[in-house]
């Protein structure tokens, strides 16, 4: 984030964090926050930039010339600690066929010399070496957003008030604006301080929504959830949102975040929410309560609305689940006969698609393909990537033939290879009256 950004951060969200600005700049002082200004802004978090007194240092850097951004980034992260000549090499030739390695780093260094003289930064040695070490030079301070992070989560691992300590681990949650340097996730280096960075995040989040949750700001604990999923997604941080909604009485809020959540992870993993949030989701079925009100009104509320056209129920996991138990227990008494299909998406050859973006592309085409083949008596819910789940009431097995035939007509398209594999299940009802598989 930068000192000067994170200064601008703090002043919009001082109330958020229980302190006026005015009093964060007064803290800083005149002279540092001159001196602030004077420093060479870095960025690590969500992608790489260098800018001094609001200009560019590398944005006339071709994409070929990736020595000098190699360099640089380890120079202005490193700059306390100095850098090994070995280290240098390792990163800036890797496996490169290099005659004479040590010319080639002086090389490297001479032209990165020249490229920071004419970005505008003062004439200085920007390049110091020391004790075998290589510096960035003291003559240009530098502010970065990873080294202010760092900063942060030390101050609040330190913090033993608890009100002190949920503005401590707040800041530091949004000092972390991504992953650390993601274009350059490849090198060695970078992968151990963006594991490192990552835990630290993960460490800030669980501490402040522990202690918000603690003090009942419920509000607060939200909006940290929503930004924390949306830095790290697919990382179940949903959770803190949905369980700050249900501490607020949103249950219609909360639900809506479960489905898009659950969408979300289905689409970009092909997998089901974690059980942790299901069993939230069970509790919020249990907790909802509603006004009293005349049955028509709530009937009302009750009716399917926004998906009356012809073919099957769409609807998440949990709901499917909690339907196939329920039909479940009416077969006690109705004697239906039920089954259960697993439709998946496979290859010419009967194996599953592994091309994530075509499979994608199939998935949602066989969605269609068998909400259009079912009844609307029958449920369905997209179990994983490129797999449905369809409970089919009062049917026969010769039926759950016809459904599939109708399923690959309007799925295979001219000579596609990629077809459907079916599994099918009979639903025996046993004396407890569960649901349980047959064949």
């Amino acid at each position: 984030m930068g000192i000067i950004s994170y200064i601008s951060w703090i002043g919009k969200h001082s109330d958020y964090l229980g302190v006026s600005s005015g009093m964060q700049e007064d803290e800083r002082g005149e002279g540092e926050t001159e001196m602030a200004a004077e420093a060479l802004q870095v960025q690590m978090f969500s992608g790489f930039t260098v800018t001094y007194r609001g200009k560019s240092v590398i944005g006339g850097v071709k994409s070929r010339e990736s020595q000098f951004i190699y360099l640089m980034q380890l120079l202005l992260h490193r700059r306390r600690t100095g850098i090994s000549r070995e280290l240098l090499e390792e990163v800036l030739f890797e496996d490169r066929d290099v005659g004479d390695v040590r010319h080639a780093l002086r090389s490297v260094i001479y032209n990165a010399k020249k490229k920071l003289r004419a970005s505008g930064l003062p004439d200085v040695n920007y390049i110091e070496q020391k004790d075998g070490l290589y510096y960035w030079t003291e003559q240009i301070p530098v502010a970065e957003d990873a080294e202010e992070f760092e900063r942060l989560y030390r101050e609040a691992e330190k913090e033993e008030d608890p009100d002190s300590g949920t503005e401590r681990w707040l800041e530091a949650c949004y000092c972390y604006t991504g992953e650390f340097l993601p274009l350059h996730s490849g090198i060695l280096w970078v992968m151990q301080e963006a594991k490192r960075y990552r835990g630290m995040f993960c460490e800030c989040v669980e501490r402040a929504a522990g202690l918000l949750k603690e003090r009942g700001n419920f509000l607060q604990m939200e909006e940290l959830g929503a930004y924390a999923a949306k830095i790290n997604p697919l990382s179940n941080y949903e959770i803190i949102s949905m369980e700050a909604l249900v501490k607020q009485g949103r249950y219609e809020d909360a639900r809506k975040l479960y489905d898009n959540t659950a969408d979300l992870y289905f689409r970009e993993q092909g997998l089901r929410p974690s059980e942790q949030m299901m069993t939230l989701f069970r509790k919020l079925g249990e907790r909802m309560e509603h006004r009293h009100g005349a049955l028509d009104d709530i009937q009302a509320k009750l009716t399917e609305t926004e998906n009356c056209a012809p073919g099957g129920y769409l609807c998440s996991y949990p709901v499917f689940q909690g339907i196939y138990r329920m039909v479940g227990r009416m077969m006690e008494r109705g004697g239906q006969s039920v089954y259960l299909m697993l439709c998946t998406v496979v290859d010419g050859k009967g194996n599953p698609l592994e091309d994530v973006v075509i499979l994608e592309e199939f998935t949602g085409r066989l969605g269609d393909a068998i909400l259009n083949s079912v009844r609307r008596s029958d449920a369905v819910t997209r179990y994983g990537r490129g797999e449905y789940l369809v409970l089919l009431v009062n049917t026969t097995r010769e039926d759950c033939d016809k459904i599939q035939k109708r399923i690959n007509y309007r799925f295979i398209i001219g000579r596609q290879r990629t077809g459907v594999q079916y599994y099918v299940n009979s639903v025996i009802c046993t004396p407890d009256g569960v649901g349980m598989p047959g064949r």
